[in-house]
Formats: C-alpha cells, structure tokens, sequence
C-alpha cells in the first residue's frame, strides 16, 4: 500500500478510481462464476441470488465513480450506500438457501430502508463526524454479522471450508466496523463527497473491499462447487432404481466403515442377500413387477438399517449390508429377521397368495482380513444357501478354522 505524507497529488487523484474499476471488473467476473454455477451446478437458486449480489457490486461501483459529476451528491451517495448494502443482502440470500436456512428477507429489507433513511438524514452532519461515518459503515458489518449467523444456524453438518468462510464473515464485519477509525487515522474520507475518491482513505478502503468481497467470493464459490462434486459423487455412487449405492459406491463406503470399526476394536459383519427365483417373477410377471420387487426389499432394508450400517445393490438381485459393531451371532440375527419379514410382505402386482423370498450368506471379519476376503467368504455362504433350498441363512466360519457353515432356515 503506497501513503501520501503530504496528501495525494494530481497523479495520484485516480487511484481510488481505479481500485472502483478494478472492484467492477472482478466483480464482473464473479457474478459470471455463480451464473456459470447457477447453470450447471446443483443449487441454482443460492447461486444467482450471489451472483446478483456481485451484479449490484458492478452497479456500486458505477456510481461511486459517477459521485465527482454531480453538484449535490446527497442522492448518489444514498444510492451507492442502498446498493452496496442490497448487494450485501442479496449475499446473505444466496447463503441462506445454500445452508438451508429461511432467508430473513423481510428484516433485512427493512433494515435497509431504515439504514438508507438514516444515510440521508447524516448528510447534514459534519463531513468527519464520527456518527455520520458509522451510520454508512455500521449497516454492512450488521449484514455481515447476519452472514455468519446463516452459517451457523445451518441445521447442515459444516465442513472445515464452511467455518473458514463463517471466520471470514466475521473478518469482514470488524474490516466494516473499524473503518470509521481507519478513517479518521488516515485524514478523513474527504472534504465532500466529491473528493472522497482524491483520499488515502478511499484508496484504503476500496482495497479492503477487493480483499474481502473477493476472499468470500471465492469461498462461497468453492462451497458451491465442493457440494455440486459430493452430489454427483452420490449420483453415480448410487443405483437409482433401489436408491441404495451400487456396487462402486458400496465397496467404497463398507471399506470405510470396515477400517473405521477395526481402528475402533468392535466387531464388523457383512450381510449378503440374493431374491430368490427372481428370473420366473420377470419373465411370469414382467419386469415391473421384478422392479417392484426389487424397490420393496431394497426399502425394507433402508428401514431395517442403523444410521452406521452401510447397504448397497451390488449385482441384478444381489444385496449386501455391513454391520460395524455387530458380531456373527447379531448379523445371523438380522439376516433371520430380515428373511422373515421380507418373506411376510405383500408386494403390488404379484398374485395375493404369492410371497417372495431371500437366501443370506454372513460373515464376519477377521484378524488380517481385507474387505474383498469378507465379501467372498459371505458370497459363499450366500450361494451355500441357495444351494440348500433358498430362503434360508448360512453362516461362514472364520476361515482359519475351516468351519462347515451352518444353515438356518426357520423351518426347523
């Protein structure tokens, strides 16, 4: 930053203005990334309400740099506080629905009003009364505070980057806050409106607003673009007819949960589960009845399952669900229940008296065994129990021991 010790000459009268240009043009060029967002990304709505906030930032800066033509600048000055604060708003709007939180759009509207009331009614202050300057800069750091508290009432569970831009909210607020200080430490923001931008205070101050209207930009930006890349993650990480993760995205999901239950020394059992006869139902029945067959135990499952647990749709009629904290006694339990239960339940379009049925094959983890050793050793037991007759349990030993997996079928 270049001071002035003995003011700021001819050469020096557009620096400030050419911070203004500066600011329009990145600001330019951010409502073009929300847009861009808002276009392609996954929450449209909280993306153009930031993007109009840095549309309203151009026309800020428009006319901020208009202020010096006029010859009363009480009504430009008023306008460039109003817009530059309903660009702050429009923010707040944008993170508001990003967050999921009920945008205060009626307090914040009002807030406005009344600020730019009271903007008006200072002009017939002192140029350098501290009132005057805090009745300009107090009303962006009270948006800002409301920012952060959008942020923080997220009902959301925040990541690491949503706190770095909550701690930036706050930054920007006490940057808004002090600025009244940095005014007065600097000489004052100008005799009149009119030579406001001839200031080492402007200078000063359009720089922090880069600094800051850029740093959130960009975070806000970075926030959209994390949660646009975990969503498409989720598209393709989950099969769409069952809503449960396919395959991919199962074996990625039960290894994580898998080593996380081995750091933490509990137990961890996979379940794997396959619709029995379910090539007569397509071709008896048609393929919607097969896919209602398959939406209802792939919902039975969503129900049955603990928040910890992890299911998937890993083959055409082929389920599996892993179970940290739970022991092979416990998983042979669910495996039972859920074959009962399944095996109980009216389904839409098969015949009154027509019952569908599951074979389960269980394991559970053991010392030094990786998760495709678990998923083999439990598919194993799964087509033992197809081959024992169907809707049944087969359990499988630990393998070091060489145990003959045993059979449970309910039907004594």
């Amino acid at each position: 930053m270049v001071f002035y010790p003995e003011g700021p000459t001819k050469e020096d009268m557009g620096s400030a203005d050419f911070i203004l240009l500066i600011n329009m043009l990145v600001a330019g060029l951010l409502a073009a990334a929300f847009m861009a967002v808002a276009v392609y990304g996954t929450r449209p709505v909280s993306a153009r309400w930031l993007a109009g906030s840095y549309v309203l930032g151009m026309v800020y800066c428009v006319v901020e740099i208009s202020i010096p033509v006029f010859a009363d600048a009480r009504v430009p000055v008023v306008t460039a506080f109003a817009v530059f604060l309903g660009a702050t708003i429009a923010f707040n709007g944008g993170l508001a629905h990003k967050y999921g939180v009920r945008p205060p759009w009626a307090p914040m509207l009002s807030f406005l009003v009344v600020a730019s009331v009271a903007v008006y009614l200072v002009q017939d202050l002192p140029r350098q009364s501290i009132t005057r300057m805090m009745a300009y800069q107090l009303p962006y750091a009270a948006m800002q505070l409301a920012a952060l508290g959008i942020v923080l009432s997220s009902r959301q569970r925040l990541a690491w980057l949503d706190h770095v831009l909550a701690l930036v909210l706050g930054a920007s607020a006490l940057q808004f806050a002090s600025k009244p200080l940095i005014a007065g430490a600097l000489g004052g923001w100008g005799a009149d409106p009119q030579a406001y931008v001839t200031t080492r205070y402007a200078l000063v101050s359009q720089s922090l607003g880069t600094v800051f209207a850029l740093a959130l930009a960009l975070l806000a930006l970075a926030v959209l673009v994390r949660d646009a890349l975990a969503e498409a993650t989720s598209k393709s990480e989950t099969d769409a007819l069952s809503r449960l993760f396919n395959r991919r995205g199962f074996e990625r999901h039960a290894g994580l949960a898998m080593r996380d239950a081995v750091r933490r020394g509990v137990p961890v059992a996979l379940v794997t589960a396959d619709l029995d006869y379910f090539k007569s139902i397509n071709d008896n029945y048609g393929h919607a009845c097969g896919d209602r067959v398959i939406e209802t135990f792939a919902g039975f499952l969503r129900e049955a399952a603990a928040e910890h647990h992890v299911a998937g749709r890993i083959g055409g009629e082929e389920f599996a669900i892993i179970l940290p904290g739970t022991n092979l006694a416990a998983a042979r339990l669910f495996a039972e229940g859920a074959r009962n239960a399944f095996g109980a339940l009216a389904i839409e379009g098969l015949p009154a008296d027509h019952r569908c049925s599951a074979s389960f094959g269980v394991a559970e983890l053991v010392a030094d065994e990786g998760f495709a050793d678990l998923l083999r050793r439990a598919d194993a037991a799964l087509y033992e129990a197809k081959n024992a007759g169907r809707d049944c349990v087969r359990v499988s030993g630990a393998p070091r021991r060489r145990q003959t997996p045993t059979i449970f079928n309910g039907k004594g």
